[in-house]
């Protein structure tokens, strides 16, 4: 996988520090929702289990370099349109 600077910074944080890289493996590779941003990024969704939560990975418009990664509190799942984004 390859990183912008911006996510190796952010990933210092306490509240990123703990998302396993095989989590953002799993949803590069598999994600129950992908949309394309105007900007052209790539927000992919995964569910985690053992956090029981949603984690949301921004990739850029390559599709390879994983640009932002953090638990998503207003995901509800694939299907859910009205969500907040």
């Amino acid at each position: 996988m390859k990183f912008t600077r911006y996510f190796l910074y952010t990933r210092q944080r306490p509240d990123r520090s703990a998302i396993r890289l095989d989590w953002i493996e799993q949803a590069v590779s598999d994600a129950v929702e992908t949309r394309v941003q105007q900007d052209g990024r790539i927000r992919k969704w995964v569910y985690v289990e053992e956090m029981n939560r949603y984690l949301r990975v921004i990739l850029l418009e390559d599709g390879e370099t994983v640009h932002n990664v953090f638990f998503d509190r207003n995901y509800r799942g694939p299907g859910h349109e009205d969500q907040v984004l």
